[in-house]
């Protein structure tokens, strides 16, 4: 079962696109953007803008800022990643902070998991 694409978030992709916060520019630019299996930004999922998102690997990377700290930001994410589990994909949250701290294991990481779910 697809999930429906919400045309209505097209301007907040695109504005999300042109002004990505510098840890989500560190990441795209630095990895994700060069990486062999495609990778896709501010990608659309229903209701949602995923930061990146890669299909082959059914794979949500979502970089968390402060504001996923808070009880709204929890809940929010909670009923957002319910969501897309739902449609197989796997939700992984990295910090903000862990992109400076080590970006190599956080490369690292991303890579495993994609080798991993394309084994399946």
């Amino acid at each position: 079962m697809p999930y429906k694409h919400n045309k209505n978030l097209v301007p907040v992709a695109k504005m999300l696109r042109k002004n990505m916060t510098a840890e989500e520019n560190e990441l795209w630019y630095k990895f994700l953007r060069l990486y062999p299996i495609k990778f896709l930004r501010q990608k659309i999922l229903g209701n949602y803008v995923a930061d990146f998102y890669c299909a082959s690997a059914k794979l949500v990377v979502e970089l968390d800022g402060s504001q996923h700290n808070t009880p709204e930001g929890v809940r929010y994410d909670t009923i957002r990643t319910e969501f897309l589990q739902e449609y197989g994909l796997l939700v992984l949250r990295i910090p903000n902070a862990l992109i400076y701290r080590d970006f190599k294991t956080v490369c690292a990481y991303i890579d495993e998991l994609v080798q991993k779910r394309l084994e399946r």
